[in-house]
């Protein structure tokens, strides 16, 4: 099942695509349930399907049991019908949000593909390299990346996510892949020259809205194999990331094990497992992303994630105490 996280009407949502449209998951159990006599249809609804991927892989089987029940529906109704309830809205008349916003933690792997590890003339790890991302230096599908005013070395990262399921620790490594619930695609923007200031790389991975998440978190029943999935990225049209997941130098069973090593995880925790070779700064001369610039990252199986550039200058301002995830920039819409 294919799960979208997004803004419509003012009102975030959690959705499936049917067609060209985003179906409300929400609002779809609330009428299912009411038309099967449930009580209390609504506060049901809200609980087994509330607008957060992180929530509805917390609910485990009954969520993605009554999910699957709902699209079922869905694609049988009258289209009017759905219309009245208001549980269709078209794609791109939506504001697509990042997939896991709001989830605990998010776990950043770096140097984990060899080529890349070898572009970069950089040491192969002897362990794997974390850091942490924030929600705030993300945005979703379509929404605008942001190219700081303090650089011009804006770099683009395509990047498998594996995002968690159910809380755990201690996982053994031939069981990690039970406890991912899905997939889901990531652009780590990296403001590189920031990135190599110091010995660790949080400045350089974090700035506001330089990354971007989605359009959707695949279910982990979907995809068969998360080691041997092609993954490019494309550059106002030109390819300059092709590769495949095999590629890894931990792949993701080692690094589930390693990491609930040492802390336990939670559905919705998010783990993005490293980018393969063809990234801007390894090229002669480099290649920065600047205003104007298209980007579109695609992995097999889990769509394609586009973004545009802009700068700073043209961002719209947050306001005072604003949420770290909001919107901004040209292009968003609501």
């Amino acid at each position: 099942m294919k799960l979208a996280l997004y803004r419509f009407a003012g009102v975030t949502r959690l959705g499936v695509p049917v067609g060209g449209d985003l179906a409300d998951l929400t609002l779809g159990a609330e009428w299912l349930l009411e038309s099967r006599g449930a009580p209390r249809p609504a506060a049901q609804a809200a609980m087994l399907l509330p607008p957060s991927v992180a929530d509805f892989l917390a609910g485990g089987r009954e969520s993605l049991s009554l999910a699957r029940d709902v699209v079922s529906a869905i694609e049988r109704a009258d289209s009017s019908v759905l219309a009245r309830a208001g549980i269709l809205a078209a794609e791109d008349e939506v504001d697509f949000l990042p997939t896991l916003v709001g989830a605990e933690r998010f776990i950043c792997v770096g140097r984990n593909y060899l080529e890349h590890v070898k572009e970069g003339g950089a040491e192969v790890p002897k362990y794997p390299v974390l850091f942490s991302r924030y929600w705030n230096s993300v945005v979703g599908h379509r929404q605008p990346l942001i190219r700081p005013a303090v650089s011009e070395q804006f770099d683009y990262e395509a990047e498998l996510c594996a995002v968690i399921g159910a809380e755990c620790r201690n996982v053994p490594r031939e069981q990690a892949l039970e406890v991912v619930g899905g997939y889901t695609i990531l652009q780590e923007g990296s403001i590189r020259d920031w990135q190599r200031r110091a010995p660790t790389q949080m400045a350089g991975k974090n700035f506001f809205h330089s990354g971007s998440m989605g359009p959707y978190l695949v279910t982990s029943d979907e995809i068969a194999d998360p080691q041997n999935l092609r993954i490019t990225t494309t550059l106002n049209g030109q390819t300059m990331q092709d590769d495949n997941t095999s590629g890894m130098l931990y792949d993701i069973s080692f690094l589930i094990a390693y990491i609930t090593q040492f802390m336990p995880l939670v559905a919705g925790d998010v783990i993005a497992t490293g980018t393969p070779p063809g990234v801007g700064m390894a090229r002669t001369p480099p290649v920065w992303m600047k205003a104007g610039d298209h980007l579109a990252i695609e992995i097999e199986g889990l769509g394609r994630l586009e973004n545009h550039v802009i700068d700073e200058a043209d961002a719209t301002p947050m306001p005072a105490g604003s949420a770290g995830g909001r919107l901004a920039g040209a292009g968003a819409r609501r």
